[in-house]
């Protein structure tokens, strides 16, 4: 049994550290993942800003262009 120790602690310290890495592995991934969670809703929250500022923009444009349009009339 003795010729066996250095052979059972060596085995023991792979198991260990096997598991220390697989569970080392599933935290790096799970912080991965919430890092690209946050990132792409930052993207979805600014093309939203964008989609918004675009809008106000067609808006305004159709006022004028009602405008115009009343305009033209008014001259015929």
């Amino acid at each position: 049994m003795a010729e066996h120790a250095h052979t059972f602690l060596l085995v023991t310290i792979l198991v260990l550290v096997t598991i220390l890495l697989v569970f080392g592995m599933k935290y790096f991934s799970a912080a991965r993942r919430d890092t690209a969670r946050v990132t792409r809703e930052d993207v979805y929250r600014e093309l939203a800003a964008q989609a918004v500022s675009v809008q106000s923009d067609v808006s305004e444009m159709k006022l004028r262009l009602t405008a115009i349009e009343k305009l033209l009339r008014e001259v015929e």
